[in-house]
């Protein structure tokens, strides 16, 4: 099984207060138990670093972050140019949907791209496009 990451996912797993902190633990380790099944992207990461450190202590965040980046179990996959034009025709494509926001599209687009269907994430507009995605942990 494979699993994109999305910011919200990388939020819970370094909170141990958050409610979904556990389910979401127990998924990555099921996950990482063999490396290049879990993905993610350098937007996502963008965001993710953005947060934890407005949120976190210093040296929390930047153990963290550093390990997220030298982990050998998560494929950073790049939001390349034909990427971003992709994402931009999704955006086009969900002229209804207004909050979903470019980071986000830019995720769906790498996941139909390497097929990857279950998302860690609590953002519901994933399973509400209609491209097949799963959010995990299940809600």
């Amino acid at each position: 099984m494979k699993v994109f990451v999305d910011t919200w996912g990388w939020l819970v797993l370094a909170d141990p207060k958050d409610p979904f902190h556990s389910q979401a633990v127990l998924y990555y380790e099921e996950c990482s138990k063999d490396s290049g099944r879990i993905f993610t992207s350098d937007f996502v990461l963008d965001e993710t670093f953005t947060l934890m450190f407005r949120r976190r202590p210093y040296k929390e965040a930047l153990h963290f972050c550093s390990g997220l980046l030298q982990s050998p179990f998560i494929r950073i996959e790049s939001v390349t140019e034909p990427r971003f034009l992709k994402t931009f025709e999704l955006r086009k494509r969900f002229s209804d949907k207004p909050l979903i926001s470019f980071t986000d599209l830019s995720s769906m687009t790498i996941m139909s791209e390497l097929k990857v269907t279950d998302i860690l994430t609590g953002d519901a507009h994933f399973s509400h496009i209609g491209l097949g995605f799963r959010i995990l942990p299940g809600r």
